[in-house]
Parts: C-alpha cells; sequence; structure tokens
C-alpha cells in the first residue's frame, strides 16, 4: 500500500483514503446527476470534502473512505429517481448528502435503520417531494402514521410545505374528502371587520402561505374549483370553534400565536377519519407580553401520549438558502440562555 507525506512530514497511511469509480448506464440521465458543468459534482466535493472527477458516464471519487461511501450513496439514490422519470435539483442533491451523511436516518423511536438511503416522499399530482434531512424523513413518515403530528422549529424546515403536501397526496387518492388550513390571525387581532372587503379580502394577505404551498402541489384550476366548491377550505382559526371535522386533512400553521383556549378548541375538533397536523416555531411567538402559547402549553401537556407524535426540528434542518440556516443558529445562540457562575 502506498502512503502520503502530511504536513508534519510524517506519512499518513493509504487505508484511510478511498477511490472509487461509478459507471452510471444512460449518458443523458449521468449528464443531469453530474449537474450542468459538474454543479451537483461540486456539492459534494465541498460538503463531504473529497474529490469528484467525472468523464463520460463515470464518475472518479477519492477521499475519506465514510465520506466516499456517503457520496456513493447519495449518487446512486439520486440516479434511480433520474431513473423513474424524477427531475433532481440542487436542493434535492443536498438532501441526499445530508441524508447519506446522517448518523441515524429514521428519529422515531419503533423504526430500525435501513442500513441504506431510504428517503420518505410524498407524491403528488404536480410532483415527488423527498425528504431533505433526517427530521423531514421521521415527519413525513409521522404524518402517515398517526392521526395527530406536531411538527416544531424555526422557519425554512418544511413543516407547512410538507404538511400542505400531504394533505394534497391524501385529498388525490381519496383517503379524506376535504382539506382543511388554518392559521390564527394574530396579526389583525382576529377582529377583521375594521378591514377592507369581503370576508376572503380580510383573510388572504394571512393564509398565503398556504395558497402558495398548496399551489406547488395541485395545478391551479383544481386548485380554485376545490375551494370553491368547499373540498379545500382556508380560514381563520377562529372560524373552527364549534366544528367537528370528519374525513378531513387539518392544518394548523402558526400554532405558536395560539392561546391556550384556542389550541385546546382546535384540537378537540378532531373527527373520524381525519388527520390534524400543527406546525409552529415557539421561538417567533407574537402574542401580547403574559399570554401564554398554545403550542409551547400542548407539547406539554400531550408529552406523555403516545398516540400523538412530536417531531422537533433544528436549525440543521433548513432547507432554504444556507444563510437562513446561519441565521436561526446566530439567533438560538443569541438567546441560549447563559449559565451563570456559581
Amino acid at each position: 500500500m502506498s502512503s502520503k507525506p502530511t504536513k508534519s512530514g510524517e506519512t499518513e497511511h493509504s487505508a484511510e483514503r478511498d477511490q472509487i469509480a461509478l459507471n452510471f448506464k444512460d449518458n443523458a440521465l449521468a449528464s443531469q446527476l453530474f449537474g450542468q458543468f459538474d454543479q451537483h459534482l461540486a456539492m459534494l466535493e465541498q460538503q463531504l470534502h473529497i474529490e469528484a472527477a467525472a468523464r463520460g458516464n463515470e464518475v472518479v471519487l477519492d477521499g475519506e473512505s465514510t465520506a466516499i461511501r456517503q457520496a456513493k450513496v447519495a449518487l446512486e439514490h439520486l440516479y434511480s429517481r433520474l431513473e423513474k422519470g424524477e427531475d433532481i435539483v440542487a436542493g434535492d442533491v443536498e438532501g441526499a448528502i445530508r441524508m447519506a451523511a446522517a448518523d441515524n436516518q429514521l428519529i422515531l423511536p419503533d423504526m430500525e435503520k435501513s442500513g441504506m438511503l431510504s428517503m420518505a416522499k410524498i407524491g403528488t399530482r404536480k410532483k415527488v417531494i423527498q425528504a431533505r434531512t433526517p427530521t423531514q424523513d421521521a415527519y413525513i413518515r409521522a404524518m402517515d402514521r398517526f392521526e395527530l403530528v406536531f411538527g416544531v422549529g424555526p422557519a425554512g424546515t418544511g413543516k407547512t410545505y410538507l404538511a400542505v403536501a400531504h394533505a394534497a397526496a391524501l385529498l388525490e387518492r381519496g383517503a379524506i374528502d376535504r382539506i382543511i388550513l388554518s392559521r390564527p390571525a394574530v396579526e389583525a387581532g382576529e377582529r377583521l371587520g375594521f378591514l377592507p372587503g369581503d370576508m376572503k379580502e380580510k383573510v388572504d394577505p394571512y393564509l398565503r402561505p398556504l395558497y402558495d404551498a398548496l399551489y406547488d402541489m395541485i395545478p391551479g384550476d383544481k386548485v380554485e374549483r376545490a375551494i370553491q366548491s368547499g373540498v379545500i377550505e382556508i380560514a381563520p382559526l377562529a372560524f373552527m370553534r364549534g366544528r367537528t371535522l370528519a374525513n378531513s386533512a387539518v392544518i394548523l400553521d402558526e400554532a405558536q400565536n395560539t392561546t391556550s383556549m384556542q389550541m385546546k378548541m382546535f384540537l378537540t375538533r378532531l373527527g373520524e377519519n381525519s388527520r390534524m397536523i400543527v406546525t409552529g416555531d415557539p421561538s417567533q411567538i407574537d402574542l401580547p407580553g403574559g399570554v401564554k402559547s398554545g403550542l409551547v402549553e400542548a407539547l406539554d401537556v400531550l408529552k406523555n401520549v403516545k398516540s400523538v407524535s412530536k417531531i422537533r426540528f433544528t436549525g440543521e434542518d433548513v432547507v432554504r438558502h444556507k444563510l437562513v440556516a446561519e441565521i436561526v443558529k446566530a439567533y438560538d445562540k443569541a438567546h441560549k440562555p447563559q449559565s451563570k457562575p456559581e
């Protein structure tokens, strides 16, 4: 075996490094896999600290053996998606790298690691969404298994987007009859009468993120027809009072801005054959001072209820621009309580 000099002049045994060549049968798919100007391979190099040299439909990976194995798993997974006719973008590549590099892909306690990259996914008419972090993986699997799921964590982690995608998939499969999306309109104090326009015009600005996610999953004309027919309902939280929501996928977004009574009211709306997903970020509470967040209270009150799944996202799960992840981490660090000297 060969060796190479280190900075100190000593030799580093080559067993710590590895080099493998991967061949992909379809040249056109291999080109998509490597990315324009090999940009996807560049992401592998940057994030796993390896070298990836492409020639035709072959790529040679060189670097630390664990990183090489992770790169191989990521590339083979992405190629299998291309073979199924799915498109991949930079975010998918980054997600595959994250998943391959994770020590424990599945977070739910009663699941076992498979030893291979098996990313949970949601299939809708317009696209297939795959988990891009281990927590997203656990979140998608939890929504399949539990009737009540809490997705809690910072902005940019996909909590609401994945919840809407899951609801859209259930509706397309005929597993539910309708989708109900709600947010507490705390910016208007839920006193909407003074705002101009009809009720839809009053509440739309506060519910726009939910509309955006819907249009990304379902063709626009079908979304409009579904809203008009009541198959998809988007309404402020205050409108949920007194209802029993059966055969529905019910999503409460921005739940950190609910009061204790509002959260209890919402959770007790759950009816037969329904799924309920509650998302929010306890670090962004906009309630008046002294008012306890219903989300924070619910997470504590329901902590021992086994039939409720609580998935917690962190800054490591941010899938927006990388700067967003750094911003989240900086704020978390700034707001972390400092330990007092004894």
